[in-house]
């Protein structure tokens, strides 16, 4: 049948099961909010705030559920605020599908209004884009996007449509999603075989597990590996909850905010297992101090991340649920010995912990929103102090359960994440933990929280400072607090209220507990304005320069 490029692509999307956008319009991308009008009670359209707000909220709805985010803007600056989320979603290796408007295909490359190379510009930071200028490539395209998006190693892809192709006319036809292809071409019997030589030849392994894990649905893998490898096991930030914190043989995070357990067992280790993960430089820090006697066995789905940060030994390339299912079957229990007693002991000399003064502590917010939540949350977060917090000290036991931006840091990304992440996963709690510097930078999206009801709990740590810079400042640069000090508004219980969100200011213990106990259960939005002291650090904490085993553990 003859449809618009614009009915086409509401059609394509139906076809791949979206349920949901995100997005916001304009005069490039008018057609299409005319047709996604008309099937409102098919694709639920969520009006943010602001175009990057679409953007995160498509990441984190993508990170919470497991299928492919959706967002939408139109041309110009609207598609150039999408930019940050896009490049966030890829940092991170998460499927999403940016849609934007542009000019008609006859006013390209002619400095229009509201036009910019979109597709020029995200060359970087996508998987693939593309930018349709013939109408009857329109649905392939957009089967072929969604496709990319979630094969091998998740990521953004992006589709520029000029507004004349959204009014265009060509022969639709439906087609089923094709389905997914499991990469296991590359793994061969003699690598897996390899594999287990080189573990029944160790004696202290040591397994580095990342977020690869949780996109490969391969948590059950994972855990059933370690316990038959009966190794130490420790998580990087975007790794947490592919394995359970409260197992016995998890050492806590790795790295610059990791325990000193898993940052010495790392760095004595004999084999060292990386599963889903890439070597980042917050991980590895001084790079020929990083696990200097063991050789190095990398799983991964991307052949890219093999040998780009650190040699291996050996690797095997494949999807990471294959790969570990393939090891369990030949893999013999090995007993515990010398290696297991040294890490247990390390453990309980150096367990992640905080000195109670009487004064509100952020660690002990953490702890209590684990507590009256069972573990059981949805936690979204912002970037710097109280994204490490979250980390340390919230047990996470299930993947996509920490939602947080990684690799590229994006201050201001976890409201439009928590939006994200409540209305795919509506029937979960979804806690929102930011600091007072990161949450300004979105505070608008409270509208987006207030218009559509959303449950969401919003925790502000705040200590009236960009808290991260400022411990660098105190740790390494002599104290000189150059703009990093937020005097200055707003007043977040005033700013709650003006979007008909209940807030309250938090300044002790008790003052916390109330609070929670009255509002958690809320099926409303709540703001806890939580103030803590300005100079509380991150701790431990590797110094810039140094081996990850030499990790500060005490405030000097």
């Amino acid at each position: 049948m003859q449809l618009t490029g614009a009915q086409i692509l509401i059609e394509c999307l139906k076809e791949q099961g979206v349920d949901t956008v995100f997005g916001y319009p304009g005069g490039a991308v008018l057609n299409i909010y005319d047709e996604l009008y008309k099937h409102q009670n098919e694709i639920k359209h969520i009006l943010t705030a602001h175009e990057q707000g679409a953007a995160h909220a498509a990441d984190g709805y993508a990170r919470a559920t497991g299928k492919v985010g959706v967002c939408i803007a139109t041309s110009g600056p609207g598609a150039t605020n999408l930019v940050t989320g896009i490049a966030t979603a890829y940092m991170d290796s998460v499927p999403m599908v940016a849609i934007t408007g542009n000019v008609a295909v006859p006013l390209l490359g002619k400095d229009s209004f509201q036009e910019v190379d979109i597709r020029g510009i995200t060359m970087p930071i996508t998987k693939h884009n593309y930018i349709v200028k013939d109408v009857n490539k329109l649905a392939d395209t957009i089967r072929k996007a969604f496709y990319i998006a979630k094969e091998g190693r998740p990521g953004p892809v992006l589709i520029d449509i000029p507004k004349d192709i959204t009014a265009l006319k060509a022969e639709y036809s439906y087609k089923e999603p094709k389905p997914v292809e499991i990469h296991t071409e590359q793994i061969k019997e003699k690598d897996i075989e390899k594999a287990i030589k080189l573990i029944k030849n160790s004696t202290k392994p040591f397994v580095y597990a990342g977020g690869g894990v949780g996109y490969a649905n391969a948590e059950k893998e994972l855990l059933s590996f370690v316990e038959k490898l009966n190794a130490p096991v420790a998580c990087s930030l975007m790794g947490q909850g592919v394995f359970p914190a409260t197992h016995k043989l998890y050492t806590g995070m790795i790295g610059m905010h990791g325990t000193k357990a898993s940052n010495i067992a790392a760095t004595e280790c004999d084999l060292l297992i990386a599963i889903g993960a890439r070597f980042s430089d917050r991980v590895v820090s001084k790079l020929e101090r990083f696990a200097p006697e063991a050789k190095v066995l990398h799983i991964d789905i991307d052949p890219a991340e093999i040998n780009k940060n650190i040699r291996t030994y050996h690797y095997i390339i494949g999807d990471v649920k294959t790969v570990l299912s393939m090891l369990n079957s030949k893999l013999e229990n090995r007993p515990s010995n010398t290696w297991n007693e040294k890490i247990e002991n390390l453990m309980k000399e150096y367990p992640v912990g905080y000195i109670q003064d009487g004064n509100l502590k952020p660690q002990y917010i953490i702890e209590k929103l684990y507590e009256i939540s069972d573990g059981e949350a949805i936690i979204t977060t912002e970037v710097g102090q109280h994204q490490m917090w979250a980390a340390q000290y919230y047990k996470f036991t299930k993947p996509r359960t920490y939602i947080s931006s990684g690799g590229l840091g994006t201050m201001g990304y976890g409201t439009g994440a928590a939006i994200g992440a409540q209305i795919g996963k509506p029937d979960k709690k979804v806690i929102h933990i930011a600091g007072d510097g990161s949450f300004r930078m979105n505070c608008n999206e409270l509208a987006t929280i207030s218009a559509y009801k959303l449950p969401i709990k919003i925790i502000i740590i705040n200590n009236g400072a960009l808290g991260m810079v400022r411990q660098w400042q105190t740790m390494f640069y002599g104290k000189r607090y150059s703009s990093t000090t937020l005097d200055r508004g707003p007043d977040f219980v005033k700013l709650g209220e003006a979007y008909n969100i209940k807030a309250y200011k938090v300044t002790t213990e008790k003052e916390l507990e109330k609070a929670l106990s009255e509002t958690f259960n809320l099926e409303e939005p709540i703001i806890l304005d939580c103030h803590i002291n300005i100079d509380e650090k991150v701790l431990p904490m590797v110094p810039p320069g140094k081996a990850i085993e030499d990790v500060i553990v005490e405030d000097l």
